[in-house]
């Protein structure tokens, strides 16, 4: 088997996830109490396919600090790649503040100004990461500003070249740009490379200007071969040339959502590259982009179904605990879930 075609490797924002502890308040004072977990979309993503049996990378930036320490750690714990994680002694480790609704939901409160996941600079990306994977994903938080803006669309160019298939995820965090308009001419720019998307109904909207959903997927897989559109609780819908679907979410009690859009789409790379990439050829460049391509464009309706199934049970597992990474969901966890909902 060629292991190169099970290769994932991200660059983008590894921060502290900061969430709420027990029921989030001190017994005594009444003031909040949180517990660290390690977190960012790219680094969840990496470490769910790595729990899943892939190979993952991670590219990105700490602070030298106890909370990069921290993060790096977590990283090795999770079994992915950190040798291209930076340390940089002039900016602190991105931390984010998480306040839970009674219904899971959350929101951030971040502390970024600047956070060391910014300074990641095109020098500290190494070629041979990205010119050696089969997928690269990115998310739009490496794109708020530079060098960081520009690190991204420079590795995203080099494996683009070299063939590799490019995975994004926009989540959109308004209060990290300095306007939408900033956040949706940045996005747009990441489409013209993007093989694979993932994307929220919000950020459907926001990106394609559109107030319906199968017209902003519509608008969507115009630019892009395969558009995977989640809707939370009710599960998501896939846009493709074979046609478009919604796959129903599993039910499950709802703890924390924190993590589980990217544990569905780390699932969700994972179980299509499995399928459908294991064996294909190492060759690198315009042959090995066009048969990726290929391979994406000709999936079927049923296919595509079958993955959103798994993608959709790994999420619905993270979002029943605490925490991203902590309650990333084994195989077994997730073929259980779907056996015991046929």
């Amino acid at each position: 088997m060629n292991t190169d075609s099970l290769h994932l490797v991200s660059l983008g924002e590894i921060l502290i996830d900061f969430t709420p502890y027990g029921n989030g308040f001190d017994s005594e004072t009444g003031n909040p109490c949180y517990v660290q977990n390690p977190g960012g979309a790219p680094a969840n993503v990496l470490a769910c396919f790595a729990k899943l049996g892939g190979q993952a990378s991670f590219i990105g930036a700490v602070g030298k600090d106890s909370f990069g320490s921290f993060l790096r750690e977590a990283l090795v714990k999770a079994s992915v790649n950190a040798d291209n994680l930076v340390s940089k002694d002039y900016a602190d480790t991105t931390l984010a503040f998480v306040t839970l609704s009674p219904s899971g939901d959350r929101s951030f409160s971040f502390y970024r100004r600047p956070g060391a996941d910014t300074c990641i600079a095109p020098e500290d990306v190494p070629s041979p990461v990205v010119e050696n994977c089969s997928v690269f994903h990115f998310g739009s938080l490496s794109m708020t500003c530079d060098p960081s803006r520009s690190a991204t669309f420079s590795a995203i160019r080099r494996a683009s070249a070299s063939g590799a298939l490019i995975s994004f995820d926009p989540n959109w965090r308004p209060s990290l740009w300095k306007s939408n308009g900033a956040a949706v001419e940045a996005m747009r720019a990441g489409l013209l490379y993007t093989d694979l998307l993932k994307v929220s109904e919000e950020e459907a909207f926001l990106i394609t200007g559109e107030k319906d959903r199968e017209a902003a997927g519509a608008s969507l897989l115009e630019k892009v071969p395969l558009v995977v559109m989640t809707l939370g609780a009710e599960g998501c819908i896939f846009f493709h040339k074979s046609g478009k679907a919604l796959v129903p979410a599993f039910d499950v009690k709802v703890v924390d959502t924190t993590g589980a859009g990217d544990a569905f789409w780390g699932a969700f790379l994972f179980f299509l590259l499995e399928g459908k990439f294991k064996g294909v050829s190492p060759v690198k460049g315009e042959t090995r982009k066009k048969v990726f391509r290929g391979i994406i464009e000709n999936l079927s309706f049923d296919e595509l179904s079958e993955i959103c199934k798994y993608a959709n049970a790994s999420g619905s597992l993270c979002a029943s605990g605490k925490g991203a990474i902590p309650a990333l969901p084994s195989r077994n966890e997730i073929e259980k879930l779907i056996q015991t909902h046929v």
